[in-house]
């Protein structure tokens, strides 16, 4: 016969907003969003988090507090207690990459919205999306500079270029000196006038 056996979970633990109430923080300068770097004011310590069938796992935990004051104070959680405060903090910043990527090319390029019912499906579909997204990169990268100016959207608090930007600036691109250039197209759209080509482009083009 067998027997479940309780796991011995010890006297409670001070929670990490109490530990930082009363704790000496740490001044570290961390890689952050973007690329830069920030003064950040840490706290770290190590509790135990009880998992059904696993028993207790040890948790290293992280508060940072952004000295510049444009995020707010936040706690990170890692099952690694083998990383530093500095190392948790920049493996969270780091990944803000990964996430607006897989963000735009849902919003733009239609990733995990295609009709494939087989993994195969899957496995030859997504790769060729996320290889769209390379090639919107390269094309954007290869505009005259000018261009990246005339086609930016422009919103309140946007200081930076975004995937929307690029990939509206390459369907123009492809447009104007592609698709209406060629001899079946370009009498046609000439005929239009100058500025009403301009507007069709400006609200087509990062809607298309």
């Amino acid at each position: 016969m067998l027997w479940r056996t309780r796991t011995q979970k010890g006297a409670k633990l001070p929670s990490p907003r109490d530990v930082v109430a009363h704790a000496a923080r740490t001044c570290l300068r961390v890689a952050w969003y973007g690329g830069g770097t920030r003064r950040v004011e840490v706290v770290t310590g190590v509790g135990q988090w009880y998992k059904s069938g696993w028993g207790l796992v040890a948790v290293r935990w992280v508060f940072v507090h952004d000295l510049s004051g444009t995020h707010r104070d936040e706690y990170f959680y890692g099952t690694d207690v083998g990383l530093s405060a500095r190392q948790i903090v920049e493996e969270y910043t780091g990944r803000w990459n990964i996430e607006t990527t897989f963000q735009d090319c849902r919003a733009y390029l239609g990733l995990e919205t295609t009709r494939g019912w087989s993994r195969l499906t899957v496995l030859r579909a997504e790769p060729c999306l996320f290889g769209l997204y390379t090639v919107v990169a390269l094309l954007y990268e290869q505009l005259p500079p000018m261009t990246h100016e005339d086609w930016q959207v422009l919103w309140l608090g946007k200081e930076k270029m975004a995937f929307s930007d690029a990939i509206t600036a390459v369907r123009r691109w492809l447009w104007t000196d592609w698709v209406f250039a060629t001899s079946d197209h370009d009498r046609a759209f000439a005929k239009l006038p100058e500025q009403l080509r301009e507007l069709l482009l400006y609200a087509l083009a990062p809607a298309a």
